[in-house]
């Protein structure tokens, strides 16, 4: 049976339900047992079924609110913050409040009974949240695509990952870099990813031993300044590194000061770029950039090169998808891009 011939009463008879049983289980609504609920989704997907979108959003009635999913860590970074007041901002002007969901997830069918749709930001595809998420029965917009399977269509917002961390790897190497180092975030979403395989295929393409070091999707600045220390020096010719993690750029910067590199510039000598305690710098220097720009790259000492993502803009960007699709604007599985900038700092030797 295809999912085109595959109806309510085929799940009903299958399950040994009633209609309207099927119905409220795979809408999250009714006074319907959990093991019921769960027993009719499992047959639902046996078969093959899929709701009309259309039809089950006119049957449907408005909670008046939309759903947010950050990543676990998101509550530590600013970039997450922002973003969720971008999408807080956007989401008031169609008449819709934004309820921040636990990072842990509950049951799909439960959610989707109390908001109109979703909005899931940078999903994990280990993160076991966010199929049930996918496929509550509204719909859903995710930030940055997910790379898991997926039972239903869902629109997305995406940045040109690869390009930005292409423009900083660039970057570095017009300022003089020949042997950059990129500390990129572990995990399974798509930034994540897509920053992990561009520094290997920027690296094969310039003919250049791109340093890849994995940290931890939301590495705090002493991670950062542990991996940086340890990576110059097993490495000493290392002399650019480009720093993923939101927040985690002045580690890279006391690591260097620490080992004597001058940020800011490739050649050695000049003041030293850490704190006054800290000895003049008597090797190389080290040229820094990251790929999150926030408070710690412009407060930094010297100021971070940084990708700027625009969080709040992005946040907005995401809301706004999810109000066309519910006011019937935008079909169930549009996908808009949101651009990225480069600030360039004294870090790389720029002017700030």
């Amino acid at each position: 049976m295809t999912s085109r011939t595959v109806t309510l009463l085929d799940v009903a008879r299958a399950a040994g339900v009633s209609k309207s049983t099927v119905s409220d289980a795979l809408q999250g609504s009714g006074r319907v047992a959990e093991a019921t609920r769960d027993r009719v989704r499992a047959v639902a997907e046996e078969l093959g079924y899929r709701p009309n979108s259309a039809a089950r959003r006119l049957r449907r009635a408005s909670t008046g609110a939309v759903g947010l999913h950050l990543p676990a860590t998101a509550t530590r970074l600013d970039y997450y913050m922002n973003l969720a007041f971008g999408a807080v901002e956007r989401a008031q002007e169609d008449g819709l409040d934004v309820v921040l969901l636990a990072p842990s997830g509950a049951a799909g069918g439960r959610i989707a009974s109390r908001v109109d749709g979703l909005l899931v930001i940078d999903p994990e595809a280990g993160d076991s949240a966010v199929p049930g998420l996918l496929d509550a029965g509204v719909p859903v917009v995710t930030g940055e695509r997910y790379l898991g399977p997926s039972a239903g269509p869902s629109a997305a917002v995406v940045c040109d990952n690869a390009a930005s961390l292409t423009a900083l790897l660039d970057h570095v190497t017009e300022r003089g870099a020949r042997r950059p180092a990129v500390l990129a975030p572990s995990g399974s979403s798509a930034w994540a990813t897509a920053l992990r395989a561009t520094a290997r295929s920027w690296g094969l393409a310039h003919g250049v031993e791109v340093a890849l070091r994995t940290v931890p999707f939301a590495a705090t600045p002493a991670e950062a300044e542990e991996t940086t220390r340890a990576l110059l020096t097993a490495d000493p010719a290392v002399d650019a590194v480009i720093c993923a993690p939101d927040g985690s750029a002045p580690g890279v910067l006391r690591a260097a000061a620490a080992l004597g590199r001058e940020a800011g510039t490739t050649g050695g000598g000049g003041a030293a770029a850490g704190p006054p305690e800290n000895a003049r710098p008597t090797g190389p220097g080290l040229l820094v950039a990251a790929c999150v720009d926030g408070p710690a790259t412009r407060g930094a000492v010297p100021p971070v090169t940084a990708v700027d993502l625009r969080p709040a803009a992005y946040g907005r960007a995401c809301a706004e998808l999810l109000c066309d699709i519910l006011a019937d604007r935008a079909a169930p599985d549009t996908v808009r891009r949101h651009a990225w900038s480069l600030e360039t700092r004294a870090s790389t030797g720029s002017p700030g």
